[in-house]
């Protein structure tokens, strides 16, 4: 989204190279609207230019440095990026003229050397932190990153080798961005990490003061914290430790969206043994039978991975038994994939693709049916629907239990026009396989 404030600076973006350069430059282009500044086609008027370049060949650093050549010549306000800013051979065959010079993925330097060729006023309704690019979600909800990396070594992820172990940002911090994206008229927080539970853990749960009250860094403080803006919250990634019962108290009180997104991958024990996951089946139905005594109405997600290597017959048939017992609200399953670098690959019993197939299409039936008797039992109730979406028939929105993308929705029939990011209140007169469908009150 790019602001509608034509005074504001606009800037022109010249992105070569391979896709990596491509992401790095949607995600300055992402903070640049995230800030306030407009993005320009042309040279002329641009209050200045970002030429991303390419080194990998010599072929691709003559193109970009014609780029930055003719960029000089139209406009004269040029920054460097990319993968010609690292070695010292192409920094001096880029002329001197330009603003400034950085490597790739370096956002900050790029953005430093923005503000300082063309200040923008600050407004805290476009000036959104921050620049992980949760701002191309619609206005209405976004996400908010609360930790990186992750401490887990599950053998079929790589995520601790790509990105380190866990590093929980600060609560203050995180709650400073939270309060600008509700000030900003954003309604829902989904929040995300690779292991929210474990949030604070590598802090060791420091206490900080934050709006006159004292807080850990912890899941549950952030939980408390969050739930005093007054908008939807919604966890995802909640590994299932012991500790998230005292989460849900919270969501019975209406803090916080009584929902969890839970991945508990698999029900047998020799697979999660396999995986590495330290739960086991008869812990896990335990587990979610003490969540819906604290919170009768909490919506719990989670994700399956069939075909895992060494998945008997026998494995699958405990999973199914699993979601039988368990009837979750929600149900996301993938047919394991050999991933580089990933433990798993190693291990003995590779399931084959067919196999693979079948299983998933027999869990998706299962869960199916299951989702189908638990959304009839919403008919006749009322809950509070955001909308996403507005038709010439309908609106279409999502009630507490369905998360953005990967859950079901709820569809509208209105008796007003409805605005997208409108909180109305719906009477459920029918359910599918995955949606409900219902009247504004």
């Amino acid at each position: 989204m790019s602001t509608e404030n034509n005074n504001s600076p606009s800037v022109g973006m010249i992105s070569l190279g391979c896709p990596k350069a491509l992401v790095d430059s949607e995600r300055i282009i992402t903070q640049l609207r995230s800030e306030g500044y407009q993005i320009s086609n042309e040279y002329e008027g641009a209050d200045a230019v970002i030429v991303n370049t390419c080194g990998f060949i010599d072929s691709a650093k003559q193109e970009s440095l014609e780029s930055i050549s003719e960029a000089l010549t139209q406009n004269g306000k040029v920054i460097v990026t990319g993968c010609m800013g690292v070695n010292t051979e192409d920094l001096e065959a880029i002329p001197r003229e330009v603003l400034s010079i950085s490597g790739p993925q370096d956002v900050n330097s790029v953005m430093s050397a923005v503000r300082k060729a063309a200040l923008i006023e600050h407004d805290p309704f476009i000036e959104l932190l921050p620049p992980q690019g949760i701002k191309l979600t619609p206005k209405h909800y976004a996400y908010i990153k609360i930790s990186e990396g992750c401490n887990h070594k599950c053998t079929f992820c790589i995520i601790p080798s790509m990105r380190g172990k866990l590093q929980s940002r600060q609560l203050h911090d995180v709650m400073e961005e939270a309060e600008k994206l509700a000030e900003a008229g954003v309604k829902e927080l989904l929040v995300i990490s690779q292991d929210t539970s474990a949030y604070g853990l590598d802090i060791k749960h420091e206490s900080q003061l934050w709006r006159g009250k004292v807080y850990n860094n912890s899941m549950l403080d952030l939980c408390k914290a969050l739930g005093e803006l007054g908008i939807w919250v919604r966890l995802h990634y909640v590994y299932p430790y012991p500790y998230v019962e005292e989460v849900i108290p919270l969501m019975a009180e209406g803090k916080i969206l009584p929902y969890i997104d839970a991945p508990f991958q698999h029900a047998s024990y020799d697979v999660l043994k396999r995986m590495r996951r330290p739960a086991s089946s008869d812990r896990t139905l335990e587990q979610i039978q003490r969540w819906r005594e604290l919170c009768p109405q909490i919506a719990i997600r989670s994700t399956f991975i069939v075909g895992f290597p060494g998945e008997t017959d026998n494995d699958f048939e405990q999973l199914l038994t699993f979601l039988k017992q368990a009837e979750l609200d929600r149900v996301g399953c993938f047919q394991y994939s050999p991933v580089e670098g990933a433990k798993s690959n190693q291990l003995d019993g590779q399931v084959a693709e067919e196999v693979k197939q079948e299983r998933w299409h027999r869990l998706m039936q299962l869960q199916q049916e299951i989702s189908e008797n638990k959304l009839e039992e919403k008919v006749g109730q009322t809950l509070e629907v955001l909308i996403d979406e507005v038709t010439e028939e309908q609106a279409i929105g999502r009630s507490y239990a369905d998360a953005p993308e990967i859950d079901g929705a709820v569809h509208v029939y209105a008796n007003q026009e409805l605005q997208v990011g409108d909180m109305v209140q719906v009477v459920i007169e029918e359910a599918t396989e995955y949606d409900l469908i219902g009247s504004e009150v």
